[in-house]
């Protein structure tokens, strides 16, 4: 039932993060503040499709 998705910065929109989440009680895109190496610097992470 879990799916894993990719999780992209905000702000250079790379995909550094991977997670998992229930699609039946979290129907929207995953949101979390998370450190990208990249940026270096805690950014918003969107979940990407």
């Amino acid at each position: 039932m879990r799916e894993n998705v990719l999780l992209a910065c905000g702000d250079c929109k790379r995909r550094n993060y991977t997670t998992t989440r229930n699609k039946k009680l979290k129907t929207d895109r995953y949101e979390l503040r998370k450190y990208c190496r990249f940026c270096r610097k805690h950014t918003e992470h969107r979940e990407t499709r």
